[in-house]
């Protein structure tokens, strides 16, 4: 920026806007000698912002104008101390890029970012609250626990409690999101009787239920108008195998002679490979496993799922499953990592396409019951599977 716009005296050949040849007439003004003598006075200083409290007689001094900052030597009557507020005629306007702060200036202090270690240290502090996951982790592996080796008909009522809230989670944020009106009465009724039916009656009486479950869903959907009635079925029959369905395959572990045991390992495997996943990933993370599913997962995070379940699943084969051998502990623990991660990227599409980031708020910590649901549904008739193979159906 030139020096006339920062007050600079003006030019010795030019007073007021006027040559010294325009000052000769009386209409003119005072004489060019005159002007001359009254620039040998001492210039005032000029703060850098204007004092509205200045004495009047300080606004009617020749020579206002080159005290203003920005503004050219002009002629006419001096005018009050002001800062311009256009563009100073003659000087160069600033680019308009260097007006925006750059992002992470501290305000009012340009040019200093904020450093990049406290943008990633707030990251990493961002997601859930582990202490509240800790804690409800933690009590409802008690109930499961005092359920499940106690009496196996109460760990039969978890499940059922568990398939109908999920349900009751599924159906609401697609009507919420999508507006599909799965009904939920008979998918509740006839999730419930698909898990006792595979408890009290083996696979033949889950896949009677399954049917009349679905044939249900049909027939309820038929008291509504016929609007959107192949959307709404769909996404019902949709429901019936996604959620209590997979969740039978549990209750038919459970009728097995070891059956308790066969479920520790199954739920055991299961939260072992998510632990796993997010400790390595967490640390070790670096290649995104499904960046358009699921940002958080990374390839790290996988072999380490992997790692951990595989070696749980040695020890648990090994020492808690009658007949059962490391060598299919291995084998299991490979699947169950597989199966669970697929289980998890498969719920984070769901919640990708409703636009939500949990099912729910039931569990501090965790979301929904189906956030915790979503990775021990498909891996359970992987379970299944492997165990009547490795050691027969008990």
């Amino acid at each position: 920026m030139n020096d006339s716009s920062w007050g600079a005296p003006p030019r010795a050949d030019v007073v007021g806007g006027r040559r010294p040849s325009d000052l000769g007439s009386a209409s003119a003004g005072p004489t060019y000698e005159e002007h001359a003598a009254q620039q040998t006075r001492p210039m005032p200083i000029v703060p850098d912002f204007p004092d509205a409290g200045r004495d009047a007689e300080d606004s009617g001094r020749h020579g206002r104008e080159q005290r203003e900052r920005g503004a050219a030597p002009r002629s006419g009557p001096p005018l009050h101390d002001q800062r311009p507020d256009g563009p100073v005629p003659g000087s160069v306007p600033p680019h308009p890029a260097a007006a925006q702060p750059r992002p992470g200036d501290r305000a009012g202090r340009p040019g200093r970012a904020v450093p990049e270690k406290k943008a990633v240290r707030e990251k990493k502090n961002a997601g859930r609250d582990l202490r509240a996951a800790i804690g409800v982790g933690v009590g409802l592996g008690a109930v499961i626990g005092a359920s499940l080796f106690v009496v196996k008909a109460v760990f039969v009522g978890v499940v059922v409690v568990a398939v109908v809230v999920g349900l009751w989670e599924l159906t609401s944020r697609l009507q919420e999101r999508k507006q599909i009106k799965a009904p939920l009465v008979p998918l509740a009724v006839g999730g419930a009787a698909m898990v006792v039916a595979g408890y009290a009656r083996g696979a033949e009486g889950a896949w009677v239920a399954t049917a009349l479950t679905a044939l249900a869903v049909l027939v309820w959907r038929m008291t509504d108008p016929p609007e959107g009635y192949l959307r709404d079925v769909t996404a019902g029959v949709f429901a019936v195998f996604y959620v209590p369905f997979l969740a039978t395959f549990v209750a038919l572990m459970l009728t097995a002679d070891d059956g308790p045991w066969r479920v520790l390992v199954f739920l055991a495997l299961t939260v072992i490979s998510d632990t796993g996943a997010y400790a390595v990933g967490w640390r070790f993370g670096r290649r995104k496993l499904a960046p358009r599913i699921s940002p958080g997962k990374t390839w790290e995070g996988l072999l380490g799922a992997i790692g951990f379940a595989m070696a749980a699943g040695a020890l648990f084969m090994e020492f808690l499953i009658d007949g059962g051998s490391w060598w299919q502990g291995l084998l299991l623990g490979l699947a169950v990592a597989v199966s669970a991660t697929l289980g998890d990227l498969g719920e984070s599409m769901i919640k990708r396409d409703l636009g939500i980031k949990d099912m729910g708020a039931l569990l501090p910590g965790h979301g929904g019951i189906m956030d915790r649901l979503d990775s021990l549904l498909p891996t359970a008739p992987v379970v299944w599977l492997l165990l009547v193979l490795f050691v027969g159906s008990g």
